[in-house]
């Protein structure tokens, strides 16, 4: 070798020191002196490359690499040196020709990210990758002779994301929703199906007692067919899976010989599987096996061991999530009459701490709003009411803090010695008014006692009062009697009446918290459902207990007993001037309240107020709190209306029927006939159906709206109210009444929601009477020749478009009304369930938001517009307030990515408001019939 070729491979490494021995002369390219300075050059460049370099010269592409290129073809080193590169990568051969016959027809270099190639460099079929870039390659003419290669093997990376993107799925796979163990197997094996190169089949075994039983398979049938659905877990050899259910990983390689399965990137015979525990918190019981195959096309090296590892993680990991979801599940269930008990209690103490605070709020409001008439005497019952109802909420806060200390074991007795007698007797005179008010006779029988008695005289106090106000309230005609008696054994308090009794089946249960006896006829609703309950801890807290004898139409006894072993004990003696009474006075204010105008009551419109389509009309009031009725007789007759008020819905049924009203105002939460009872009964009669009916309650929620609405309310107002909301609803329920009777130009209806036909291209907000604050759907006012909701769906249907708007208040229970009427739309023109669902899910959010983030809106409302026209579904969903960022620990961070993935949506925001449009372009399935 001359010492100008041994320049030339110099600093080559290995395989320029193979270059510079070998035999040239007998390749394509000739011996080395005879090589052209293009040649030399190019050769010299690649060998001084510390990246992977092919050079392929001449029409037989003869190959000359570098170091770093022999370590990317394996074995076919050093063999390749010299040859012609389409005999030594023949098996990806199809896929490089193009690129290189490319480079040398067009001298156009090219770039490849990811090139996938079947390599034979490792004993077997490989599916590996590679960056790749062809550069034509020129000798000394400038003619393209060759092409350089530059590459880089990026297998490793290319496999690990794809991996990777499967350990995601399964991690975030599915829907959001928590599912059943059964339903998460699914899941998983729906996701490992989707990344067949590197699981070709998989099945999940789970442990059932001593067996395992296949949760799941992917593979296809020959895989379901060759795979056991149950394995004894601790006997005998199947698939390796009783090996693996004791903890141990088992490699099986005789797969072929099992199935008949292909699968990598050639489609070559499966040969080998693992069998792999699902590790549990208890390291000898794994859950069950993963069972999965080995992808023919990659070895099974270190990384794909560890990928297996982690992809049992990941199963395990959710099958006991889904197994803890279960367990919860049951607990719920187990805990469900409890959950009911409490809800009954908070819906109760809803319904008590709204009344007196909307009566709190309305009557000082008003007095500070009204400068006609500064301060006497209008003020005056202003402020009265407002104390009234204020000492009151005072009294129920007391009984529930009391309450919830005995509940909690930190209530203590501070017993004194006190004349028993004459303090019984003292708080029974205080009912007396009261009691005779009502009709009945109070008879108090306390003759002194031999002895003082060691009691807490609040505890008492608390005893007496509740068991007489609660006489009061159930008993109609008669009397009520009270006794203090003693004998050897213990004293004892009596209270007897001849009210309306208990049945027996009632009575065990009778003094269990928040228990109340649904249906009673009682002269009030009010109560939270702890008076008696309250008797009997504090008459234990005493040292004594409460027992009850009743019959039905009789009447009841109650006997507090306390043993003079505790009623007889040393005690410090009560005060000179006890400051007693007070809890007594204010349940004779409320029980004052019941008693409050019996029979029907009529408050004329005054000559002044609003002079409108509505005035003079005639308003029945139904409540059972006699302040709500005063409050809200005098409140609606300012605006010129008649107002009559009835105590109770069996009343208000009989004044409907005998001489109807033009609208009914009614509370919910009444004795006898409750306001949804009442509302049920007005819409089952003809004569009736049409008749506007506004629900007043102090039971907040979407569900208490939701089930006056769904009975044929027209609203539902919540307390505490402002005036001019009411009015405003009432005024717009009026109006709307006025547009639906036939003498007024409109045609009758029966339904609150209306669905409106208009011309293609026609996209104003719907608007007509009524629309800023109605709970129902409110739409424009319909045209004579298509009253009924059906046929207008129909007809839209046939003409194409079908577009119906609504208005909601802006609060947070708007969503369910309107999703419930946006979704009797979409059915009515039988759109797909599942895209009912999606739609109603995005426009839930859109409406959600609209309430959260309008700050001072000038209407206070949310409009929503549905249309329906040439295949595509568009929601618009309006607000009237500026647009306000909710703080971080307010967002949920989900409404626009639930919007978004459920349609296409567009958001607009202005000065005058916020206009969220959401569109869905239907597909043939998606509906049967819906506009052209």
């Amino acid at each position: 070798m001359t010492a100008g070729i041994g320049d030339l491979f110099a600093g080559g490494g290995d395989t320029g020191r193979l270059m510079a021995r070998l035999d040239w002369s007998a390749s394509p390219v000739g011996p080395v002196a005879g090589w052209s300075q293009s040649l030399r050059a190019a050769v010299r460049m690649v060998l001084s490359s510390r990246y992977p370099m092919l050079l392929l010269w001449g029409e037989e592409f003869t190959q000359l690499y570098n170091d770093a290129y022999s370590a990317l073809i394996g074995d076919k080193h050093p063999a390749a040196l010299g040859g012609d590169v389409r005999v030594t990568l023949a098996e990806g051969w199809d896929v490089l020709a193009p690129l290189i016959h490319e480079a040398m027809t067009t001298g156009v270099a090219s770039w490849v990210p990811a090139l996938r190639l079947l390599l034979e460099r490792a004993g077997y079929r490989e599916e590996a990758y590679f960056s790749v870039s062809h550069a034509p390659a020129r000798d000394d003419d400038g003619r393209t002779v060759g092409v350089l290669t530059v590459c880089s093997e990026v297998t490793e990376q290319v496999v690990g994301e794809r991996r990777l993107r499967l350990l995601r799925d399964l991690t975030g796979g599915g829907d959001g929703r928590t599912l059943d163990v059964a339903g998460t197997c699914r899941r998983l094996a729906e996701a490992i199906e989707a990344y067949p190169l590197d699981v070709p089949f998989a099945a999940i075994y789970l442990r059932e007692g001593d067996l395992l039983r296949r949760a799941a398979c992917v593979g296809g049938a020959a895989v379901a067919a060759g795979l056991p659905e149950r394995v004894p877990a601790g006997e005998g050899r199947s698939w390796g899976l009783p090996e693996a259910a004791a903890g141990v990983m088992t490699e099986i390689d005789d797969v072929a010989d099992r199935l008949d399965l292909a699968g990598g990137a050639w489609g070559d015979p499966v040969g080998r599987a693992l069998a792999l525990p699902l590790p549990s918190a208890e390291a000898d019981q794994p859950l069950g096996v993963l069972l999965a195959g080995v992808g023919p096309s990659r070895g099974l090296d270190e990384a794909y061991r560890s990928f297996f590892h982690l992809l049992t993680q990941q199963v395990a990991v959710a099958v006991r999530n889904a197994r803890a979801y279960e367990d919860e599940r049951r607990r719920a269930e187990a805990l469900a009459e409890l959950d009911r008990v409490k809800n009954a209690f908070f819906t109760n103490v809803s319904h008590e701490f709204r009344t007196p605070l909307t009566l709190m709020l309305g009557p000082l409001a008003d007095a500070l709003a009204d400068s006609g008439h500064p301060l006497p005497p209008v003020q005056r019952d202003r402020v009265d009411a407002a104390w009234h109802n204020a000492t009151r909420l005072l009294t129920l806060v007391n009984s529930l803090l009391t309450f919830s200390s005995l509940a909690a074991g930190r209530a203590r007795s501070e017993a004194r010695e006190v004349d028993l007698a004459g303090l019984t007797g003292e708080l029974a005179s205080v009912f007396r008014a009261a009691v005779e008010r009502a009709g009945l006779r109070l008879e108090v029988d306390c003759p002194p006692l031999s002895r003082p008695v060691a009691v807490d005289p609040v505890n008492w106090e608390r005893i007496v009062t509740n068991l007489l106000s609660n006489a009061l309230k159930y008993t109609f005609v008669g009397r009520i009697r009270v006794t203090v008696e003693a004998d050897d054994e213990e004293v004892r308090l009596v209270v007897a009446d001849t009210g309306i009794g208990i049945a027996a089946e009632d009575l065990p249960r009778l003094f269990q918290r928040f228990h109340r006896l649904p249906g009673t006829r009682a002269r009030s609703y009010e109560g939270t459902g702890i008076g008696l309950a309250l008797v009997r801890e504090l008459a234990r807290l005493e040292g004594g207990d409460v027992r009850v004898v009743s019959r039905v139409g009789v009447g009841s006894t109650f006997t507090v007993a306390l043993p003079w072993a505790v009623a007889g004990r040393d005690a410090p003696p009560g005060p000179d001037t006890p400051t007693r009474g007070e809890a007594t006075r204010a349940a004779v204010q409320e029980a004052a309240g019941w008693l409050t105008e019996p029979v029907s009551t009529t408050v004329p419109a005054p000559a002044s107020g609003p002079m409108d389509a509505t005035h003079g009309a005639r308003i029945l009031v139904a409540d059972d709190n006699a302040d709500m009725r005063a409050y809200l007789a005098r409140l609606l007759a300012d605006q010129g209306w008649r107002v009559q008020t009835v105590g109770d819905g069996r009343s208000a049924l009989d004044t409907v029927r005998r001489d109807p009203p033009d609208l009914l105002l009614t509370d919910v939460m009444m004795p006898g006939v409750d306001g949804f009872e009442l509302v049920r009964r007005l819409r089952a009669a003809p004569s009736t159906a049409a008749l506007p009916v506004l629900v007043l309650s102090a039971r907040a929620g979407g569900d208490a709206s939701v089930a006056g609405l769904e009975l044929g309310a027209d609203d539902y107002v919540v307390k505490p109210f402002a005036a001019a909301e009411l009015i405003a609803r009432v005024r717009a329920a009026l109006l709307r009444a006025r547009t639906r009777r036939p003498d007024a130009g409109g045609s009758a209806a029966t339904t609150p929601a209306t669905v409106v036909v208009r011309p293609p291209g026609d996209l104003t907000p719907p608007s007509g009477p009524g629309a800023p604050m109605p709970v129902r759907a409110t739409a424009a006012p319909p045209e004579p020749e298509v009253s009924d909701p059906r046929p207008r769906t129909d007809l839209a249907t046939r003409a194409g478009v079908l577009d119906t708007g609504w208005a909601y208040p802006s609060r947070p229970t708007s969503a369910a009304a309107m999703r419930r009427d946006v979704r009797t739309a979409l059915e009515a023109i039988d759109l797909d369930p599942d895209v009912v669902q999606d739609l109603l899910v995005a426009a839930s959010e859109a409406v959600n938001n609209a309430v959260e983030h309008a700050q001072r809106p000038t209407r206070p409302e949310v409009r929503v517009r549905l249309r329906v026209a040439d295949g595509t579904v568009q929601i618009v969903v309006r607000d009237f307030g500026t647009w306000r960022d909710r703080r971080p620990a307010m967002d949920r961070g989900r409404g626009a990515t639930l919007m978004n993935a459920y349609g296409d949506v567009r958001m607009v925001s202005t000065a005058e408001g916020t206009t969220v449009t959401i569109e869905r372009r239907l597909s043939e399935g998606d509906v049967a019939r819906a506009g052209g």
